[in-house]
């Protein structure tokens, strides 16, 4: 799956923005709180699992076959 977070920036743009940060036209990004970073992770990874806890198996099952479904159709219309 492709990291969504990142940004498709070509030479150019890499260029500007480090001479921009460099000579001080832009400013440089902030360093993110290891604390918050850390908070983040621990929601994310047990995410998942508690909402699926929640979901009746009747309702789990219907996101599942879509998520399946959605999966094929997009794997038949790449094969066209």
């Amino acid at each position: 799956m492709p990291n969504r977070s990142r940004k498709h920036e070509d030479a150019n743009q890499i260029a500007y923005r480090t001479i921009g940060q460099i000579t001080g036209e832009i400013e440089r990004p902030k360093e993110k709180d290891p604390a918050a970073v850390s908070l983040g992770r621990r929601g994310g990874l047990k995410g998942g699992k508690a909402r699926a806890a929640k979901l009746s198996k009747e309702r789990l099952s219907e996101i599942g076959r879509k998520a399946v479904e959605t999966r094929w159709r997009k794997h038949k219309e790449q094969d066209h």
